[in-house]
């Protein structure tokens, strides 16, 4: 059975580091802590679990602190976490029949990530990462913000996930570094357009996103992925932006990219015939994401919302608009498998059951 080194880097997380080594610290055998400046417990929570603590000077520099983390690595394998990251039950054991199982000539496991997840425990954003890499390999991290780690060979991708219990989000960190590499004249990549749109979207800086997603979608280089993700985080800026029919010309300009429709794109469509009161549209467009199916090895973003329960409560809405009571309560009744205490859920269930006579 092969061996795993968990490697982290961390800085002031008290609040979230004893959750998650108590996820993984049956799953490893050697814990690796690396410290870029807490000023709070969080080394004193470390030494709780292991005597492998090391202190690294932060140089903002995410990609340079995980390869020092690396280093320390004895085992055959490295998993990687952040400290808000966890590894729920069923994934633990998971966990344990892949260690067992795995052919060492495995260079790398990738597992899905499951970023976000509502209160209702439903994956809000999910795809995959090389989480699990080959020791004597001396794979590298690279990128400013958002890193990645240059993987090559043998690569399996396993059901395993990881995932995401943020308490704290740093809104202007991330888009600080890009204004700082804009500053002293880096030269961008695709990649890089396409995640400093994603910062300044989310930071409202909408017109300035649709530049930067324009030029990562003109650029002969780049991830396909990232680009229909452009297009459809573009299109996400033209509708708050009030610009309809621009919104609509990024959702169908992502074909050319996954070159079938996705539901994020399908779904969003549909809003916008929706939003128009044109519910024939809007059905048609909401009915294909729910028939469209998630390919469980998509390396890129996954919003599941977009095939479940998110195209059946507008379907609920769109059927009612256009008098098909029936089929509007029993997508409603879809969505509440999904959200069972949604306030609107429960809202059209009493609706609906008062007007098909359906309560006793």
């Amino acid at each position: 059975m092969i061996t795993i080194s968990l490697c982290m880097i961390v800085k002031n997380e008290e609040k979230v580091l004893d959750r998650c080594l108590q996820t993984v610290k049956g799953l490893v055998d050697e814990i690796n802590i690396v410290d870029t400046g807490s000023e709070d417990r969080t080394v004193e929570i470390a030494k709780e679990y292991t005597d492998r603590i090391f202190f690294y000077e932060w140089t903002g520099d995410f990609a340079a602190a995980r390869n020092e983390s690396f280093k320390y690595a004895t085992k055959d394998y490295i998993l990687y976490l952040d400290a808000d990251d966890v590894i729920l039950e069923e994934d633990q054991e998971k966990f344990k029949k892949l260690k067992k199982s795995l052919d060492p000539s495995v260079d790398s496991v990738s597992m899905f990530y499951n970023a976000g997840v509502d209160e209702y425990g439903n994956v809000t954003l999910r795809y995959r990462r090389n989480r699990l890499v080959k020791t004597d390999k001396k794979f590298k991290w690279g990128g400013d913000v958002h890193n990645y780690l240059n993987v090559s060979g043998h690569i399996i991708n396993s059901d395993v996930a990881i995932t995401h219990k943020k308490i704290k989000h740093a809104t202007n960190r991330n888009l600080s570094i890009y204004k700082t590499k804009i500053e002293r004249g880096d030269v961008f990549s695709a990649r890089d357009y396409f995640y400093y749109g994603n910062e300044l979207r989310e930071n409202g800086h909408r017109e300035k996103a649709i530049e930067a997603y324009e030029k990562n979608i003109q650029m002969t280089e780049g991830w396909i992925e990232d680009k229909f993700y452009a297009c459809i985080n573009k299109a996400d800026c033209h509708r708050q932006l009030g610009e309809q029919e621009r919104e609509l010309e990024a959702l169908i300009q992502s074909f050319i990219f996954s070159k079938t429709p996705r539901p994020e794109a399908c779904s969003r469509i549909g809003y916008h015939f929706q939003s128009k009161r044109l519910y024939d549209h809007a059905i048609y467009w909401y009915e294909q994401a729910l028939n469209l199916k998630p390919d469980t090895n998509q390396w890129s973003f996954s919003y599941p919302a977009y095939s479940t329960w998110y195209p059946h409560l507008q379907l609920c809405v769109c059927y009612d608009r256009i008098g098909k009571k029936q089929k509007a309560y029993d997508h409603n009744e879809k969505a509440r498998e999904y959200r069972p205490q949604d306030r609107a859920v429960l809202h059209n269930k009493t609706y609906f059951e008062k007007t098909l006579n359906l309560t006793e």
